[in-house]
C-alpha cells in the first residue's frame, strides 16, 4: 500500500508539472494532491503538517495569482474597469473554445468592452494587448509557484 501511494503521489506531481503551462487547468491543485499523497505514504514522517500547510497556502495564492493576472494585465495596459471586466468575460467565454479561446478570449473581451465604453481603437487595442500579457504573466506565475511547491516538497522529503 505504501509503495502504491508513493507511486500515485509522484505521478500526480509529475502530471501537475506537465499541466502548468495549460490555462484553466488546476495544475497547482494536482501538484498539491500529489505531495499530500506522497506525505501520506510515509505517515507524514518526511513531509509534515507544517510543510503541507505552507504548500497549501502557496497553492491557493498561486491559483489566485494565475486567475487575476489577466485582469491586472489589462488594467496596467490602461484599460478602464470596463476593459478589465471584458477581459474576465472573454476568459469565461473563451473556455468554450478550448486553448485558442483561452488565449484570445481575454484580449477580445478587453478590446470589445473598452471600445464600447470609449470608441478609441488604439486605447482598446492596448487594453486587449494587456489582457494577453496578463494571461502570459499568469502562466509564468503559476509555473513559478508550482516549481516552488515541488522544490519545497523535494527538499523536505530528501533533506529535512
Amino acid at each position: 500500500m505504501t509503495i502504491a501511494l508513493l507511486i500515485l503521489g509522484v505521478a500526480c506531481v509529475v502530471l501537475g508539472v506537465m499541466l502548468l503551462p495549460m490555462p484553466a487547468v488546476p495544475a497547482l491543485g494536482i501538484i498539491f494532491v500529489g505531495v499530500f499523497v506522497t506525505a501520506w505514504a510515509d505517515d507524514f514522517a518526511r513531509i509534515g503538517w507544517f510543510s503541507l500547510a505552507v504548500m497549501l497556502a502557496l497553492t491557493v495564492f498561486g491559483s489566485i495569482a494565475d486567475n487575476v493576472a489577466t485582469l491586472i494585465g489589462a488594467r496596467r495596459a490602461g484599460a478602464s474597469w470596463w476593459g478589465v471586466a471584458g477581459a474576465g468575460v472573454g476568459m469565461l467565454v473563451g473556455l468554450v473554445f478550448g486553448l485558442p479561446g483561452l488565449i484570445v478570449g481575454p484580449a477580445i473581451g478587453a478590446f470589445a468592452f473598452e471600445y464600447v465604453r470609449n470608441p478609441d481603437f488604439r486605447a482598446a487595442g492596448w487594453a486587449g494587448a494587456g489582457g494577453v500579457f496578463g494571461f502570459l504573466l499568469g502562466i509564468v506565475a503559476k509555473s513559478a509557484f508550482g516549481m516552488l511547491i515541488v522544490g519545497i516538497a523535494a527538499f523536505t522529503y530528501f533533506f529535512y
